[in-house]
């Protein structure tokens, strides 16, 4: 009976003919009903949508890989300069200012490719430098990057003999085309710049190049003078220049400075007046120097100036002239001789005397040596005259006219 309803109840809740079944299919599971399809509508706008998206990045993609490979290619290869030019840039100057002179002077073909592109080579607080810049012909975009990165510029130079006075060395930076700015109204303190040649690039002020001057003067002048000799008659640095500035105006011979210096030193020593004709002129000329067409008259060495040590005892009171490197180091350490008289010897350098009746041989040689060239018999020697005892000071009586170089 039980077998008989169940059958009744599944014939009731299917619909048809009954189709047996093996028990593989039985077991398998029946197929799940599909989602509700979009419509072929909505299907076809999102594909175009996505399709604009792809098509466009990739656009974008290859005109990005395209322009890069250009910049890239443009900014190392070979520029437009035709031939060897300067280029300057000025102080404070920008990438963007810097990238468009380029280009209007033709050194360059695209400013925007420059100064992008540089821009990316400057580490964090790097800049292109002020000055003035020689770019080679044909240089490349990064050529000039690294040479402006660099501040390898152009560098000029001004020099300054030994023994120039501090009013003729402004002369010399007045006379720099390239040197800018002006000087300062008073003069620096005589033997406070330092002689040598300063190289500087376009755009440098005077005014640097003579706090330049004076640091390399200090710190020579402070070296020289902690090395000196102990026994040294002078009482500071400043008698130190001084004196150095008389040996190097009376002598040119780079082998004879010490020997001159050690002549001064044992004058001083004995109380005797150095009797320096360099003194005469810078009493009478002052940082001008002497005119030359001027000749040096009797009366002259009677000028009594502070600075005429045919007159006065002991050091002028302030240097004379710029000493060099070499003059000071003659007067911190002279050769020990017991020399009190100089002459010149007719070959550019002097003779010396510890005695003088050496020195009045000398003199008279040294006459002779002029008269047979054909010298005027009245030009005076440079050095202390014949006529002045070793240990008197006196004032001499000089000859009639006497010339220096």
């Amino acid at each position: 009976m039980s077998d008989t309803t169940n059958q009744s109840n599944d014939t009731q809740g299917q619909k048809g003919p009954i189709i047996p079944k093996s028990p593989s299919e039985a077991l398998r599971p029946e197929r799940v009903p599909e989602p509700p399809k979009r419509s072929k509508k909505a299907r076809g706008q999102v594909v175009l949508f996505l399709n604009f998206i792809m098509t466009m990045a990739v656009l974008v993609c290859v005109v990005a890989i395209i322009g890069f490979y250009y910049a890239t290619s443009t900014y190392r290869n070979p520029g437009p300069l035709q031939t060897n030019t300067n280029f300057i840039i000025r102080n404070g100057a920008g990438l963007a200012e810097i990238a468009s002179n380029l280009e209007r002077n033709a050194i360059i073909s695209d400013a925007r490719i420059f100064r992008y592109l540089t821009a990316t080579h400057l580490s964090a607080g790097e800049s292109l430098k002020a000055g003035e810049y020689e770019i080679k012909a044909r240089a490349s975009m990064s050529d000039i990057m690294e040479l402006l990165k660099s501040g390898k510029s152009i560098l000029y130079s001004v020099s300054f003999p030994e023994g120039l006075t501090v009013r003729q060395m402004f002369n010399r930076m007045l006379e720099d085309k390239v040197l800018e700015g002006d000087l300062p109204a008073a003069l620096p303190a005589e033997g406070s710049l330092r002689p040598d040649t300063y190289k500087f690039s376009r755009g440098t002020k005077r005014s640097e190049i003579i706090q330049q001057m004076a640091a390399a003067q200090q710190k020579i002048v402070d070296q020289i003078w902690d090395k000196r000799d102990s026994s040294l008659p002078l009482r500071s640095k400043e008698e130190f220049v001084t004196l150095a500035s008389i040996v190097e105006k009376e002598t040119g011979v780079a082998d004879e400075r010490a020997h001159v210096a050690s002549v001064f030193l044992n004058r001083l020593g004995k109380g005797m007046r150095l009797q320096s004709d360099p003194t005469i002129i810078y009493g009478l000329f002052g940082g001008d120097g002497k005119p030359a067409d001027r000749p040096i008259y009797q009366s002259d060495l009677k000028r009594d100036t502070p600075y005429n040590t045919y007159v006065i005892k002991g050091l002028p009171p302030t240097p004379i002239a710029n000493p060099g490197k070499d003059a000071l180091e003659a007067v911190a350490n002279p050769w020990k001789t017991q020399d009190l008289y100089f002459v010149a010897d007719g070959t550019g350098g002097h003779v010396f005397a510890a005695t003088l009746e050496e020195h009045n041989a000398n003199v008279k040689r040294w006459r002779k040596l002029e008269a047979d060239k054909g010298s005027d018999p009245n030009i005076a020697v440079d050095g202390q005259p014949e006529e002045q005892p070793a240990d008197s000071g006196a004032t001499v009586v000089p000859p009639k006219k006497k010339k220096i170089n």
